[in-house]
Order: structure tokens, then sequence, then C-alpha cells
């Protein structure tokens, strides 16, 4: 397993999940702003590129219905923690 490239995909999936909650955050108190709706949904098609991609390289990131089983095993608990990286 290479960590340098596990940590560099995790770093960008991070930084473009960050963009998602701040324009969501944004999106609350600005409904009507279609330049951040847009920008918005350009993070999330992203992060959820960004997502499978890492996931198909190192496993889950996610638990409870928000990654599926890829393969036949049950692999969340294979693998470092985000915090032993």
């Amino acid at each position: 397993m290479d960590r340098n490239k596990q940590m560099a995909m995790l770093e960008k999936v991070l930084e473009i999940q960050f963009v998602a909650i701040e324009l969501n955050l944004y999106l609350d108190t600005h409904p009507c702003d279609q330049d951040a709706l847009n920008d918005y949904n350009c993070a999330v098609e992203l992060l959820m590129k960004l997502r499978a991609e890492y996931e198909e390289c190192f496993g889950p990131l996610f638990h409870f219905g928000w990654s599926p089983i890829r393969g036949r095993e049950w692999q969340w608990a294979e693998g470092p923690w985000p915090w032993e990286m």
C-alpha cells in the first residue's frame, strides 16, 4: 500500500468535502444564489468521484450506509484508520 498516495487522495477528499460543507452552510442563508448552488453541485459531484476513487484503492471511507461493499468481504476494519496515518 502506498501511504503517500493514500494520504494525498484522502487530503483531496477532505478538501472538497470542506468546500461542499461550507457551500451548504452558505446556501442555508442564501438559497437563491445560483452561482453558489452551481458550485455546490460541482463540489458534490467531484466529492463523489474522489471518494469512489479512494475507496477503490484503499477501502471504505465512511460507515453506516455511506459506502457500498465492494467485493464479498467486510472491509471497514481493514487497513489503518485515518488518525493512524
